[in-house]
């Protein structure tokens, strides 16, 4: 727990709470080995999630494609010395 506390820089209890949280709604699976909780991904459980955003990706496509066009036809001002 130390270790991803550390990596995530939040407090070990803001940890456990959201692995908790994941664990119930089957994004993780956790298995007790000694005295340490051992959490592993379960893609499966990010299915439903993946199915949901995937509906969107059409549209943000297209709006990044806009907005490179913008970008695109915005002046060069790196090279203006201002």
């Amino acid at each position: 727990m130390g270790e991803l506390v550390s990596a995530v820089g939040q407090s070990q209890p803001q940890v456990s709470k959201h692995l908790r949280v994941l664990k119930e709604v089957g994004i993780v699976t956790a298995r007790v080995e000694g005295r340490q909780r051992l959490y592993r991904l379960d893609a499966a459980g990010l299915r439903p999630v993946h199915q949901w955003t995937s509906r969107f990706e059409h549209l943000w496509n297209d709006r990044f494609d806009r907005m490179d066009q913008l970008l695109d036809e915005l002046p060069d001002e790196a090279g203006s010395g201002d």
